[in-house]
């Protein structure tokens, strides 16, 4: 079986993935740094360098291979993964995938992201919270429709890393 964590960016996917993989002794898997990997730059240098629909590509090729080679595995996805490319359908129909939405409120991705924004692509260009805050909005409201087809959903805001973890170990179980 492979657990998909998916959720906005700053949702924790990447920390509750580590924590989640350790708990469960699965492996873990990071497709963001999964695809750093494979194309030998970073995300930032791939927005850079080819644009966002190359990175969405290359996002969908991955994660059909992530899907068809790797087992047992916690596999966090980047934020805009399931809205792309038809990667959510490819998630829903693998029989050996549980996909888990780490939703998380807008004033909290404000507050997570503002502090980290020059490492996200998506937004390294914004300098006030407002705008962070109307731009993230906008997102939610697009991507919200994907996210909440995951079979479990669970609240991340005030919680910490590890009662995240307990939750999911619950609602997967």
């Amino acid at each position: 079986m492979n657990i998909i964590l998916l959720g906005y960016m700053g949702s924790g996917k990447s920390s509750i993935g580590r924590d989640l993989a350790f708990k469960l002794k699965m492996n873990c898997l990071d497709l963001d740094d999964y695809i750093e990997t494979q194309e030998k730059k970073s995300i930032n240098q791939i927005f850079q360098d080819k644009g966002e629909i190359y990175f969405r590509k290359k996002e969908n090729l991955y994660l059909k291979e992530v899907l068809e080679t790797k087992n047992n595995s916690i596999i966090s996805l980047g934020g805009g993964t399931p809205c792309f490319a038809g990667n959510l359908e490819l998630i829903k129909n693998n029989k050996s995938a549980k996909s888990v939405y780490l939703k998380t409120s807008l004033q909290e991705l404000v507050n997570r992201l503002f502090l980290e924004k020059e490492k996200r692509p998506l937004i390294a260009h914004i300098t006030s919270k407002d705008d962070l805050k109307d731009f993230i909005r906008k997102h939610l409201f697009e991507r919200s429709f994907y996210y909440n087809q995951a079979e479990f959903v669970i609240s991340t805001d005030d919680k910490t890393v590890e009662e995240i973890v307990v939750e999911a170990q619950k609602a997967l179980f």
